[in-house]
């Protein structure tokens, strides 16, 4: 019977194993690095780099749900990065956007103001609605860039009649599709929203692309709002994981609804490593990635692009339908280069890994499908080049 338990143990390990790793995966890894140099996709596709790995590697091995050293010693280097008492390690921008809301929202009725193209709103899965039963009051900018404060005060409800779901959390993203809100304009904001006795959250996710851009600190970014969320897999380059950061009381609540959210995860030391190493070294790479979105977007001027949302960071919003280009099409092209290049549609993210043979490459190619339309009679429109004031500029390619 003992003999028969063991061969049925040793046929369930047969079952059970499994090796993810194939005998070409360093050449499929070179393959996919290069792909990700070549993507304008988005800036979450950056990949980890061996130095990365081998700094992760040496990180605590604690269970974050009980205590993990590293992930602390994260938390606690981007609470005083910031100015606040307290952050909290979470898999998402998305989950630290929305517990932070949780946490803020007490009873409903309430609603949430922030800016019509706001990622809480148009890309966490109706999360506002879904996890704290909030109305949403959504605000296109007056001046076509970032909110005012006139922007909010012509939205926000602060009365109490019963029709109306009463404004509590008024929320900016910064940046937003690339741009930057100017550092007074959110004081102001701030200033009059607390004042009103309401709360200030900024999803941050690319805050740190203001930071270098600016000069300004993360803590005097970070001092208007009440909370913050600030991503490490965007542009970074960690694999995993947000802050969110906050008063002590209340990211001890936010850790509730993590849990709750099924956000609590446990030997987390490879992740806070990883972004301890991007804050290290990947950050400063910011600055670069700016300067090759600006000689991008200059070099789409020059061949008659419009363009919809200029490069304060790290994206350009472009439409090259004045040179008789269509996205379809130019995607289609960008594909079936030798060296294929990677675009989602009218909004090209450039990261600390985007090649800048990849930016040459891609104004070649768009120079070369102008020259093929003219040949064929197209005449290419004049004037058009400006920032789009209105409309949703984030158009996506629609591949068969």
């Amino acid at each position: 019977m003992s003999q028969d338990l063991a061969a049925r143990r040793a046929a369930i390990a047969q079952q059970v194993k499994f090796d993810i790793i194939t005998e070409s995966q360093a050449a499929e890894n070179d393959k996919a690095r290069q792909e990700v140099a070549r993507s304008f996709i988005s800036d979450t596709i950056t990949v980890p780099t061996p130095e990365m790995y081998s700094y992760a590697a040496m990180a605590s091995l604690g269970d974050d749900v009980y205590h993990e050293p590293s992930t602390l010693a994260l938390e606690g280097h981007v609470a005083q990065l910031t100015g606040k008492e307290a952050a909290m390690f979470v898999p998402s921008g998305t989950m630290s956007n929305q517990i932070a809301l949780r946490t803020h929202l007490k009873q409903p009725p309430y609603s949430v103001l922030c800016d019509h193209r706001a990622h809480i709103h148009k890309h966490e899965a109706g999360g506002i609605a879904f996890h704290s039963g909030a109305a949403t009051l959504l605000v296109s900018p007056a001046n076509g860039h970032h909110m005012t404060l006139e922007d909010v005060q012509s939205h926000i409800v602060l009365d109490r009649n019963i029709h109306y779901a009463p404004t509590e959390v008024v929320a900016l993203e910064n940046t937003l599709n690339g741009t930057i809100i100017p550092q007074d304009e959110v004081i102001r904001i701030s200033d009059w929203v607390r004042g009103q006795g309401l709360i200030m959250h900024c999803d941050g996710a690319r805050l740190w692309h203001v930071a270098i851009e600016t000069g300004i600190s993360m803590k005097e970014l970070c001092d208007p709002f009440d909370s913050v969320s600030l991503c490490f897999s965007k542009g970074l380059g960690a694999p995993v994981g947000s802050c969110l950061v906050g008063s002590k009381e209340f990211i001890a609540k936010a850790r509730w609804f993590r849990k709750l959210f099924g956000g609590g995860m446990r030997q987390t030391g490879l992740l806070a490593a990883s972004a301890a190493y991007a804050l290290t070294h990947n950050f400063p790479k910011l600055l670069d990635v700016h300067t090759l979105a600006k000689k991008l977007e200059a070099d789409l001027i020059e061949l008659g692009v419009r363009i919809l949302s200029p490069a304060e960071t790290c994206m350009i919003f472009f439409d090259p339908s004045p040179l008789g280009i269509d996205y379809t099409e130019l995607a289609e092209r960008a594909d079936a280069l030798p060296n294929p290049i990677k675009i989602g549609g009218s909004r090209l993210v450039l990261h600390i890994q985007t090649s800048p043979q990849a930016v040459d490459d891609f104004v070649a190619l768009i120079r070369e499908m102008a020259e093929e339309k003219k040949k064929s009679g197209f005449v290419p429109a004049n004037g058009v080049n400006g920032v789009q004031k209105s409309g949703d500029i984030y158009v996506r390619v629609k591949r068969t």
